[in-house]
């Protein structure tokens, strides 16, 4: 299995590197599909008009876009990334729909946010806690974050058990996913790491477990593509919708 260290510096350049390509082979290695799986996240959030987003790992912003054009729509949205050329994609995006307005992008740490406690009313991660050096670590700012309500949606890929699709999918993530990187892709390692990190990352019962030693209740784990992606709904308090997968 190719190195799997998260060191930040590591993260952020290998991101760097990839940035101007990054849309471009999110879109042709998913078939497009990465499109629906963000509104599907957004939609969970059940937003009214009047909510402020935070989306973290935000890159280069296609779920940070995606909140403020639903409808109703986020009333405003931070992203946060460490990398700073995603970051400057995200805002050539932003600046180019007239959302400046409304999406704020800006460079910062996942387990480190500069954010107050209880200020956003929703929270959402698009395939970026992979990347992130200690997810507890993450989840407990996710939840410090959170208004008391507060709604949360995480998007992540997972290793499915399904027995005649796993196989198919590993073949694909291990031995097409890396080669079609580097034939495309400036820094060739990034999607070897991406084939690691989907590997490494936790299962959905184990995330699960995460969310609820962190705070979060009525905690809707929904699979997605045959289980492997799935959208974590949550709240920070009962009371709250539950996902309901469809």
């Amino acid at each position: 299995m190719p190195e799997i260290s998260k060191a930040p510096a590591r993260i952020a350049g290998m991101f760097d590197a990839i940035a101007g390509r990054y849309d471009f082979l999110n879109h042709v290695l998913t078939g497009g599909i990465d499109r629906r799986w963000r509104r599907r996240a957004i939609a969970s959030l059940q937003l009214t008009g009047r909510e402020r987003v935070l989306d973290l790992c935000t890159g280069t912003g296609d779920l940070a876009i995606a909140a403020v054009h639903t409808r109703p729509s986020a009333s405003r949205v931070i992203g946060i990334d460490f990398s700073a050329a995603m970051l400057a994609v995200g805002h050539d995006k932003v600046s180019r729909r007239g959302l400046g307005a409304k999406v704020a992008l800006l460079r910062g740490d996942a387990i480190r946010l500069p954010v107050a406690d209880a200020s956003v009313d929703a929270v959402t991660v698009a395939f970026g806690l992979r990347n992130v050096v200690d997810v507890p670590a993450c989840c407990r700012e996710m939840f410090r974050v959170l208004k008391p309500g507060g709604r949360l949606a995480v998007l992540e890929f997972a290793v499915p058990t399904a027995a005649g699709f796993a196989p198919l999918y590993m073949w694909y993530v291990r031995r097409v996913l890396p080669r079609v990187g580097r034939a495309l892709s400036p820094d060739g390692r990034a999607y070897e790491y991406l084939q690691a990190s989907i590997e490494a990352f936790e299962t959905p019962g184990e995330f699960v477990t995460i969310l609820r030693q962190c705070g979060f209740i009525e905690i809707a784990p929904v699979p997605l593509m045959l289980g492997s992606v799935f959208l974590y709904a949550a709240c920070r308090r009962s009371g709250c919708y539950t996902a309901v997968s469809t």
